[in-house]
């Protein structure tokens, strides 16, 4: 694992568990960040680390750089063919989840911390079965 997957699984770790401390003090308001807001952007973070992931996997195995700088989508695509089967299904599902986690919408709470919780326990898995 290289270092920048290991500084975002970090990242997503100190906003999982920060507690509205300094950390996540706001440059406009300097309140403490919400809750919902600090698992949105961990989720961000997992995404982050799938995708650095995924993208290292893909140059180990001499993916096309159009296909390891162009679209999530094909990359996991690339990736059936660069790993496990299960463990490119498991990629997928995992960015699928990550990315409804990361979008704002005005008429959903976003992710819980057991949500944010179990996707940290699944990217690292997946991580861990693509630097293998």
């Amino acid at each position: 694992m290289n270092a920048t997957i290991r500084q975002l699984l970090d990242t997503a770790d100190l906003l999982i568990e920060d507690s509205g401390g300094a950390a996540t003090t706001g440059p406009v308001t300097g309140g403490p960040a919400t809750a919902t807001s600090r698992y949105r952007g961990a989720a961000f973070a997992l995404r982050a680390a799938l995708e650095s992931a995924v993208a290292a996997r893909l140059t180990a195995y001499g993916a096309p750089r159009t296909i390891r700088e162009g679209s999530m989508r094909a990359a996991l695509l690339w990736l059936r063919g660069c790993a496990e089967a299960g463990t490119a299904r498991r990629a997928k599902a995992a960015w699928s989840q990550l990315c409804l986690g990361c979008h704002y919408h005005q008429y959903e709470t976003g992710p819980t911390e057991d949500q944010v919780r179990a996707w940290r326990t699944e990217v690292a898995a997946v991580i861990a079965l693509l630097v293998h």
